[in-house]
C-alpha cells in the first residue's frame, strides 16, 4: 500500500477535521440562536427607524444623536488624541477624559484605521456589532439556565427595555454587556481561560468590570469547593479577570500622581462618587414633597422596587450564584452612585440577569401571546427612545 493509497486518510485530512468540527459547531450555535438574533435585530431596527423619523420631524440628525453626542464625543476624542484632555466648568469643576475606559476608543481607532469610517462612525459600528454579540450572549446564558425559548425571550426583553436605544449608540454599554455575558457563559460552562480573558476585556470597557471579575472568580471558587480542588488550569484561566479594571485604575493613578486614589479623584470631579445611595434617596425624597414632581418621585420608587423585586425573584428562582454576584455588584454601583440620577436606567442596562424572572413566565405563554407582548413593548421602547434622545437624553 503506497503513501497515496486512498484507503488511508492523508495528514491534511487529519488537520482539517478539527477545523470542520469547529465550523460545524459554530453553524449549529448560530442556527440555535437565530430566532433571538433576528428578533433582536428587528427590534433595534425599529428603534433606529422611529428615531430617524422623529428626529427629522424635530429638525435634528438621528445620526448625530447616535454617534456624536454626550459621552460619544469623549470616546471619539480619546480615540483621536489620546488621554489628557479636560474641560473646566464655570464652577471650577474639572472634567477629564481619564474617566472613560479605553477599549471602545481603541476599537474606534482600529476601525477608522482599517476602514474609511470616522472615529464616530467606527464607534457606531462597534456598538451595533457588539449589541448583536450581547444579545447572543444574553440568549446563551438564559438558554443554558432555562432552555432555548427562555433564551429568546430574555434577548428580546433586553432589546425592548425603555432605554434600549442606548444599545444602538456609540456608547460602551453594548460592548461591555457582550463581553460580560459571554464571560459569564464561559464561567458557567467551565471555559476558564475564555472567561478570564473576556472579564479582563470587560474591565477595560467600564469601571463595573469588577462585577464580571467577581462573578468569574466566584464560579471558579464554587467549582473548586465542589471538586475539592482548584486545578492549575482553572487558576491560571481566571487569574487575568480583574487585570483590566485594576490595570487602568492604576495607570490613571500613576498618570495623575495620586496612586490608587487617582481614579476615584477623577470620578469625584465628574460627580460619580459612591455614597451607598444616600444622595439618590435625597433626590427621590425631594420629588416626593413637590408637585407635580411627586409623580416622578413615585416612578423612581417603583423602578427601584422593581429592580429589587427582580433580584429577589432571581434568588428564589435558583439563578447560578455567579449571575447573582454579577447583578448584585452592578445594581449596588448603579443605585449607590451619588450623581447622574437620570443615568441610572442606562447604568443598569448590563444587568441582564434581572430579566430572567420575566423571561421564564413569558416563555410559557403561547408564541402568539408573547410575540404580541414583546411587539407592543418594542413599539413603546422605540417611541420612548426617540423622545428621550430628542429631549434631555443620556449624559
Amino acid at each position: 500500500m503506497t503513501d497515496l493509497d486512498p484507503g488511508l486518510p492523508s495528514p491534511s485530512a487529519h488537520a482539517r477535521r478539527p477545523t470542520v468540527r469547529v465550523r460545524a459547531r459554530a453553524v449549529h450555535a448560530l442556527r440555535h440562536a437565530a430566532p433571538a438574533l433576528l428578533g433582536y435585530a428587528a427590534v433595534r431596527a425599529l428603534g433606529v427607524a422611529v428615531l430617524a423619523l422623529w428626529s427629522a420631524a424635530a429638525g435634528k440628525s438621528a445620526h448625530q444623536l447616535l454617534s456624536a453626542r454626550w459621552d460619544s464625543l469623549w470616546y471619539t476624542r480619546v480615540a483621536a488624541h489620546g488621554y489628557g484632555w479636560q474641560v473646566r466648568l464655570p464652577d471650577g469643576t474639572v472634567h477629564t477624559n481619564l474617566a472613560f475606559f479605553p477599549l471602545l476608543p481603541w476599537l474606534e481607532r482600529l476601525g477608522a484605521a482599517l476602514t474609511p469610517l470616522s472615529y464616530a462612525d467606527a464607534g457606531l459600528l462597534v456598538s451595533w456589532l457588539a449589541s448583536l454579540a450581547a444579545a447572543w450572549g444574553v440568549f446563551a446564558v438564559a438558554d443554558h439556565c432555562h432552555g432555548r425559548r427562555v433564551g429568546v425571550c430574555a434577548a428580546l426583553l433586553w432589546a425592548v427595555l425603555p432605554v434600549g436605544i442606548v444599545q444602538s449608540m456609540a456608547y460602551s454599554e453594548s460592548l461591555f454587556t457582550a463581553l460580560a455575558a459571554w464571560a459569564l457563559y464561559a464561567a458557567l460552562t467551565g471555559r476558564w481561560a475564555v472567561a478570564g480573558a473576556l472579564a479582563c476585556l470587560a474591565g477595560l470597557t467600564r469601571p463595573v468590570g469588577m462585577a464580571v471579575a467577581a462573578a468569574v472568580w466566584t464560579a471558579a471558587g464554587i467549582t473548586a469547593v465542589r471538586e475539592r480542588r482548584l486545578s492549575w488550569r482553572t487558576a491560571l484561566g481566571v487569574l487575568p479577570a480583574p487585570l483590566g479594571t485594576a490595570g487602568y485604575v492604576l495607570w490613571v493613578g500613576h498618570r495623575t500622581g495620586r496612586g490608587v486614589v487617582g481614579y476615584l479623584d477623577v470620578q469625584g470631579q465628574w460627580g460619580n462618587g459612591f455614597d451607598g445611595g444616600w444622595a439618590f434617596a435625597r433626590f427621590v425624597g425631594a420629588r416626593l414633597t413637590a408637585f407635580p414632581a411627586v409623580f416622578a418621585g413615585i416612578g423612581l420608587l417603583v423602578g427601584v422596587a422593581l429592580v429589587v423585586w427582580l433580584y429577589v425573584r432571581g434568588v428564589r428562582q435558583g439563578q447560578p450564584v455567579p449571575l447573582l454576584v454579577y447583578t448584585g455588584v452592578i445594581v449596588a454601583l448603579a443605585l449607590g452612585a451619588e450623581s447622574y440620577f437620570g443615568s441610572k436606567p442606562r447604568l443598569l442596562l448590563p444587568a441582564f440577569p434581572l430579566l430572567l424572572p420575566l423571561a421564564v413566565p413569558l416563555a410559557r405563554l403561547r408564541p402568539t401571546r408573547w410575540a404580541l407582548v414583546l411587539g407592543c413593548a418594542a413599539a413603546a421602547s422605540a417611541v420612548y427612545g426617540a423622545i428621550w434622545l430628542n429631549g434631555s437624553g443620556p449624559p
